[in-house]
């Protein structure tokens, strides 16, 4: 994980301040224009990319940019002059964008959600020539081809926002993404889904992690700048294209949903199923019924913890499951409903579902231990969100359907960065600071971990032990802690002591008042 410092972090400095300046001083609008910006520009690296990959292999790809639309490449315009780049940007390149993003595809079975289109109503809102020229020299000169800079930018600008969205949305770290996908291992084929997606960190990370798992040597191209890229040749007969068909994301929050189309797009998923849906709505399963219960393989999620909720609006299959105005227990049960039998999910969850003592919190936890196979329990420590909070919070792994027989718990103490406001990358070679490789090695050997004591990082509990518990999953509820014994000297013996030093002193000093004569 690439962390913003430096000259990037002045530069993206530098480029806000600028939009403030020009009259745009809305953030989450400064935040969608950058974004356009950088996806445009990266639209243009990807078909340079291709056309590279093409010339070495002679494999033909599907380009972007059409024979009479080369002048809407980043390349071609940013060579413009201040007044010429703003009419070409404004009134060919945007119109462009809608199209290419845009595409009101249908969605499983003929159903279809509201706001097909995100681009339809996407503009460039930069009026001053010098704005738009000072932005897309300062993006040019970002690092977007190296690693995960993009998610970072994404997240450094989103941390301008100085807290999590009125509905309790923040972006989750890359590095607790990547294990959580990892642990349910997205295979070709399955559906992806994000219920509550934002930028689709999880559909991103899904997509990146299926292509290069699935990847033969040969398939492994290195650029110029020795980056490694990956052609996902193993896939099957669509190779990458058929990512097209896997990845799901639901949002309400129509900038976050952009960002997240354009985030997928740029990751070589070509037409992302980004919709515009409040999940825990009434109009989910009226709008999209064959998407809204027994339908997806895997969902990953984060979804809010807080944040306003129309109680009338949500669907009735969820309350009578759960009757409860928490967010987090609907969500859950909203995955339950979504996930076909045997399908996986990972979900971000505040540590109170796991021993909150209301009625729904209960029934959820039973539901999941007697109803489906919940298989671990990963506790997070509480820094892990900060800036935005600083909940404590735990990775839930189910699959539904199934028998719960032992769940895997982890108390991972360190995710290899300071738990503080900063979050400051440590050494992450050393397990002290960083707990996630081990998370994940000792996960996909769990049938080891019954050798394990309960005062170790990780051990298993057997099911009934969880029903004798009161179905509490809370990790302190059976972690034994070993206290070391300490012995103490008597009280005499201590104060003899302390007459022997006392007298000791008394003895130093009159030597020195002597010397002092």
């Amino acid at each position: 994980m690439i962390t913003i410092t430096g000259q990037l972090k002045s530069d993206i400095d530098r480029l806000w301040e600028e939009f403030w300046t020009g009259g745009i001083t809305n953030p989450l609008t400064v935040i969608e224009q950058i974004s356009f910006l950088m996806f445009v520009r990266m639209l243009d690296s990807n078909e340079t990319r291709n056309e590279k990959i093409q010339q070495r292999t002679g494999k033909p790809f599907r380009p972007i940019f059409g024979p009479g639309e080369q002048r809407l490449r980043w390349s071609s315009f940013k060579q413009l002059n201040a007044e010429e780049m703003l009419r070409v940007v404004r009134d060919e390149v945007f119109p462009f964008l809608k199209k290419a993003v845009g595409g009101g595809e249908i969605l499983g079975n003929g159903n279809q959600s509201a706001n097909v289109n995100l681009m339809a109503d996407a503009m460039l809102l930069i009026q001053k020539p010098s704005l738009l020229v000072s932005a897309v020299n300062k993006i040019d000169n970002l690092p977007l081809s190296e690693g995960d800079t993009k998610g970072n930018l994404y997240e450094y600008l989103l941390s301008k926002l100085t807290t999590a969205g009125i509905n309790g949305q923040f972006r989750t770290p890359r590095h607790i993404i990547e294990l959580m996908v990892r642990m349910i291992d997205p295979r070709p084929g399955e559906t992806v889904c994000d219920p509550a997606c934002g930028t689709a960190g999880f559909l991103v990370e899904s997509a990146k992690y299926l292509v290069e798992q699935y990847t033969s040597p040969e398939g492994v191209f290195e650029d110029d700048e020795g980056i490694k890229h990956y052609s996902g040749d193993l896939l099957g007969p669509q190779g990458a294209l058929g990512l097209n068909e896997m990845f799901y994301g639901f949002d309400f929050d129509v900038t976050m949903l952009r960002i997240a189309t354009m985030n997928l797009m740029l990751h070589g998923v070509e037409q992302p199923r980004i919709r515009y849906q409040d999940t825990l709505s009434n109009s989910f399963p009226e709008r999209a019924p064959s998407l809204a219960a027994n339908h997806f393989d895997v969902i990953l999620a984060n979804p809010p913890f807080t944040g306003s909720l129309d109680e009338k609006d949500v669907a009735p299959s969820l309350t009578g499951k759960v009757k409860t105005r928490k967010t987090e227990l609907l969500f859950l049960t909203l995955i339950l409903r979504m996930l076909k039998q045997g399908g996986r999910s990972a979900t971000i969850v505040p540590d109170g579902v796991l021993f909150g003592s209301s009625k729904a919190h209960l029934a959820l936890r039973r539901t999941l231990v007697e109803e489906n196979q919940l298989e671990a329990i990963i506790s997070l420590p509480s820094g892990v969100f900060k800036p935005y909070a600083g909940v404590s919070t735990a990775i839930v792994v189910f699959t539904k359907g199934g028998r719960t027989e032992d769940v895997f718990f982890y108390d991972v103490q360190a995710d290899g960065y300071s738990l503080d406001d900063k979050r400051i990358e440590l050494d992450r070679s050393k397990h002290e600071n960083d707990n996630l490789k081990d998370v994940l090695a000792r996960w996909k050997n769990r049938d080891e971990e019954r050798e394990r004591k309960r005062t170790d990082q990780s051990f298993l509990v057997p099911k009934a032990d969880i029903e004798a518990n009161g179905f509490d999953l809370s990790i302190n509820r059976y972690k034994e802690i070993v206290y070391e014994q300490v012995e103490i000297d008597p009280p005499q013996k201590i104060l003899s002591d302390l007459k022997a030093i006392e007298a000791e002193i008394q003895q130093e000093m009159a030597e020195l008042e002597v010397m002092l004569r």
